[in-house]
């Protein structure tokens, strides 16, 4: 198994685990806060996104603000108050129905009367002047009664409130539910009980329209994105306060609960509560999604202005009107989608524009599901293709997810009201495009650490990256490949060190070292060893190189060209300038890991290695710089070589062309050429044995330009003009030496 296999299996385990733990989540059994962070950070950019702009006229809120507070005193309020209130909206400003976010579950007693009532009793019974004086008093002290009276005055909706926790108290009364608990059965099934309760006096209960709990449903982060629609107690359901106000406001003579349909679409659709042909989309614990407005779409009027006449008539002809608080210090302030400070009355009042407008958003029916369903869509595709493409490919393929998701839930919010959570898929996408990439990322590092472990110290760190890609196919085993080796030696090493100290050696050595190493890395070589000032490199191993002789002799020229720039820089330290000899040859070639138990050595073993380090040496006896036996030259037909010699090397029979590399065809100079074409003329004439011809052409070559492979041939022919070689002679020269 590769390890592109074994990296792909990886990979694709952990995406399974990703998704089934997300899986996990969509079913309820393993809850993951951050996810419902993200579906909830994404559910509140859509009610800001697409939050109508457009002010609200047909709701108004009667605010009982600082401002009221000043004027008419601090809360609460007396009921005569409230009464006065009640009555002007609906006589002087003509309201279409009032609903009151505020609660009455007591009786008032700030008039006096219990006391004159009880003094009636006690201290003047049988008194019937005072009797007589509390009877005339009565009607105006009895606020409760005049309250009662006002909400009569037409369609008052009261508001009260539940308590889930247990042993809560029951306080008043409630009024007449919507529905019983069964017949909310596979329509709504996980409306969770009330233990208590907080409602309002029999006596406002009897003239008021209705009455509609104000309780809120905050989601775990403190924020109200949904408010209860339906609420149980006792096995009875009863209803918000803002259907209530709407079913008072419309007098919906019929409320009825409605489930899913049975084809299409409306399969999917979520239960819900229809007020005479208004749908109320509601969810499975009887939640309803509030349709926020922007900022200042409902008009307030301040609850003093109204009860002095002073508020604007045209205001509040005709409107529904909420009778709530915005004032801090009342404590219905709640954190929305919107803003972290909202009113309450005004999330009522929302829902109640969203009733009359049908733009309540809903929740499909088996969600969990269907998002499973596109959480395992999303993952298997990116799963299955994240491994095998490159990180911009990746990076291009989950963004182009991402907005596929982005684009369907905006479609789905904008042309069917429908709201999914997308937070599951969304992190399905980047977790999975996180998970591959570091995946990759590590155990790419971790097949680079193991090449740079094996490999690092012999060859280029580029050449690592490429090898890191395919660890498998590289190995320290010993293997047989058609390779080229590099030697090269500086000339009277041993004389120019007797007149270095010790420390200045190793600073020439490791300064010329590395100028060279530089050089053979550059041109993808590996480093076999250095050999005291010696250097030994190969190509073709353990990365495959087809160009692995042209390289090889380039780098030889290269350490040429460079050493001759670095010698001015010695002569500046008061080091020796350096010249170096270089052979070259290519053949096949044992490479691998060798040596012993104790050490060993990625190093190349074969005849041809042994030639090429002989050609080193020889460049000295013909005072040339680089040498390259006949395969190099057979490998490269782009680089220009002069015909040095035939030689036979110590310990080989067969005798082997050596060369001089001059450069890439069409770039070498006209002198060189002219140079070589006339070497070679007297190579034809010595092989031939035209003794006279190839002295004749030699001494007019050392005279324009000496050197000492003119002064090795004429020593040559003049031994032979002595003593004639012999009648098989293959014009080899035979070195005893190494």
């Amino acid at each position: 198994m590769t390890l592109r296999t074994r990296r792909f299996l990886g990979q694709l385990l952990l995406s399974a685990l990703l998704l089934a733990l997300l899986c996990l989540h969509l079913s309820g059994q393993v809850p993951l806060g951050f996810v419902e962070k993200v579906d909830n950070t994404l559910y509140d950019f859509k009610i800001r996104l697409f939050r109508p702009t457009k002010p609200e006229d047909r709701v108004v809120i009667v605010d009982i603000d600082d401002r009221s507070l000043q004027a008419e005193g601090r809360w609460p309020w007396p009921r005569e108050k409230m009464a006065r209130l009640t009555a002007g909206l609906f006589g002087q400003y003509g309201a279409a129905a009032v609903g009151f976010d505020i609660f009455f579950s007591e009786p008032d007693s700030s008039s006096g009367l219990p006391v004159l009532e009880s003094l009636a009793k006690h201290e003047f019974a049988g008194d019937a002047h005072f009797n007589s004086m509390l009877d005339g008093l009565r009607p105006r002290l009895d606020y409760d009664g005049l309250f009662a009276q006002a909400l009569s005055r037409g369609p008052a909706v009261l508001g009260y409130y539940f308590n889930p926790n247990e042993g809560a108290e029951h306080l008043a009364a409630l009024p007449v539910p919507l529905f019983r608990r069964d017949e909310l059965s596979g329509i709504a099934d996980r409306i969770a009980p009330a233990k208590g309760y907080g409602g309002a006096l029999p006596r406002l209960i009897e003239k008021a329209a209705g009455m509609g709990y104000c309780n809120a449903m905050p989601d775990a982060d403190g924020v109200v994105r949904r408010m209860p629609a339906l609420m149980e107690y006792d096995g009875k359901v009863y209803a918000a306060i803002s259907l209530m106000l709407v079913r008072a406001a419309y007098d919906a003579k019929q409320v009825r609960l409605t489930g899913p349909g049975t084809s299409g679409l409306e399969r999917f659709r979520s239960p819900a509560v229809d007020l005479d042909g208004m749908r109320v989309p509601i969810d499975a614990e009887g939640g309803v999604l509030v349709p926020y407005r922007a900022a200042g779409a409902y008009r307030y009027v301040s609850a003093t202005d109204v009860l002095h006449g002073k508020a604007p008539s045209a205001d509040l002809d005709g409107r529904i009107v909420l009778v709530g608080t915005s004032a801090p210090g009342l404590a219905d302030i709640r954190a929305t989608p919107m803003t972290r400070i909202f009113p309450g009355v005004e999330i009522h009042a929302s829902l109640i524009s969203g009733i009359l407008d049908n733009a309540i958003k809903w929740k499909p029916r088996h969600e969990r599901m269907l998002m499973i369903t596109v959480v395992l869509c999303v993952g298997l595709v990116l799963a299955l293709l994240l491994p095998w493409v490159t990180p911009l490919v990746a990076v291009l393929a989950t963004l182009s997810m991402i907005v596929a998701l982005a684009g369907i839930d905006i479609w789905l919010w904008r042309s069917f009201g429908l709201s999914v959570r997308t937070g599951a898929p969304v992190l399905a996408a980047g977790g999975l495009f996180v998970l591959n990439m570091s995946w990759g990322f590590f155990v790419e590092s971790r097949a680079k650490g193991q090449i740079t472990k094996l490999f690092g110290q012999y060859i280029p760190p580029e050449l690592v990256e490429e090898m890191s890609r395919d660890p498998d196919r590289y190995t320290l085993k010993g293997e047989s490949r058609e390779m080229t080796v590099l030697f090269s030696d500086i000339r009277d090493f041993t004389t120019l060190s007797e007149g270095l100290e010790a420390m200045q050696l190793s600073d020439l050595l490791n300064y010329y070292l590395t100028a060279m190493t530089r050089i053979v890395q550059q041109r993808r070589g590996t480093i076999d060893k250095y050999i005291g000032d010696a250097i030994m490199a190969f190509w073709g191993a353990p990365l495959a190189d087809q160009d692995h002789a042209r390289e090889s002799v380039l780098a030889a020229l290269d350490m040429q060209v460079r050493l001759a720039e670095i010698n001015p820089e010695l002569k500046a330290r008061g080091w020796p300038e350096l010249r170096i000899g270089v052979g070259v040859n290519s053949g096949r070639m044992s490479v691998g890991n060798m040596g012993s138990e104790f050490r060993m050595a990625y190093t190349v073993m074969a005849d041809a290695v042994n030639l090429a380090s002989r050609l080193e040496g020889l460049t000295k006896q013909y005072g040339v710089g680089v040498l390259a036996g006949e395969e190099t030259v057979a490998h490269t037909p782009d680089i220009e070589y002069m015909k040095i010699d035939l030689v036979r090397v110590k310990g080989k029979q067969k005798p082997v062309a050596i060369y001089q590399p001059l450069g890439i065809k069409g770039q070498i100079d006209a002198a060189m050429l002219a140079r070589k074409q006339e070497f070679e003329a007297i190579l034809e004439a010595y092989l031939r044995r035209q003794w006279d011809a190839a002295e004749d052409l030699l001494r007019k070559a050392v005279k324009r330009e000496p050197a000492k492979l003119y002064e090795v041939y004429l020593e040559r022919i003049a031994h032979f003009r002595t003593v004639s070689p012999s009648l098989d002679w293959d014009g080899a020269f035979t070195y005893t030496t190494k």
